[in-house]
């Protein structure tokens, strides 16, 4: 029935975005058409949180080791903001993009539904 999930990232700048996600993060990709990049992503979860506000949605990249991860996209230009920080869930901190927009990329210490 479901056959996968496309996730949209709304960007100041879409060019760049696509570009870091290409060539920083090596996202594979295909071209829709005119340089609309659609990125492959790795096997994903889909967890449902209780709120006591208004519905919302996050999205967050894993990794099996955040420290190595952070290590290899710095040096490949990327900028971490701020620190790492631990819940009961995992590790976590947020590429910054070069829009501004942070992307959340963490280390779970929970099973994962994937693979």
């Amino acid at each position: 029935m479901i056959t996968g999930a496309h996730v949209i990232l709304y960007s100041k700048d879409a060019a760049a975005d696509r570009e870091f996600l290409r060539d920083v993060m090596a996202l594979g990709h295909i071209d829709a058409g005119d340089g609309w990049l659609i990125f492959r992503l790795p096997p994903t979860e889909l967890a449902v949180h209780p709120t006591g506000g208004a519905p919302r949605q996050e999205f967050y990249l894993m990794c099996d080791d955040l420290d190595e991860t952070v290590r290899q996209l710095t040096e490949k230009g990327a900028e971490v903001d701020g620190e790492a920080t631990t819940a009961s869930w995992g590790t976590r901190v947020s590429i910054r993009l070069p829009s501004g927009s942070l992307l959340p990329l963490y280390q779970p210490r929970h099973p994962v539904a994937h693979g």
